[in-house]
């Protein structure tokens, strides 16, 4: 049996680690960009529209979405198609 000794270092590096794993976990525009697939309540906020004017883009398909089971999915990369439309016009 193979005995595997921990020492304060390796704790220390451990906990410096985990800490900087945190610290990227709650940063928002970090997890934001790594993040493929958006819900109707980060897109509404993101573009800063109602429900009702993303159930238009829905309907019209200006934006694309993947609906699962009873929620709806948004591609990040088509939100930021749609916010560099508006700043090109």
């Amino acid at each position: 049996m193979k005995l595997d000794l921990v020492t304060k270092e390796d704790l220390s590096e451990f906990k410096s680690e985990l800490i900087n794993a945190i610290e990227q976990l709650i940063k928002g525009g970090d997890s934001q960009q790594q993040k493929k697939w958006l819900r109707s309540a980060e897109v509404r906020k993101i573009l800063k529209i109602s429900p009702g004017t993303l159930q238009n883009l829905r309907i019209n398909g200006v934006l694309s979405f993947t609906k699962v089971g009873s929620i709806f999915y948004y591609k990040l990369d088509d939100i930021n198609a749609i916010m560099d439309g508006e700043k090109n016009e």
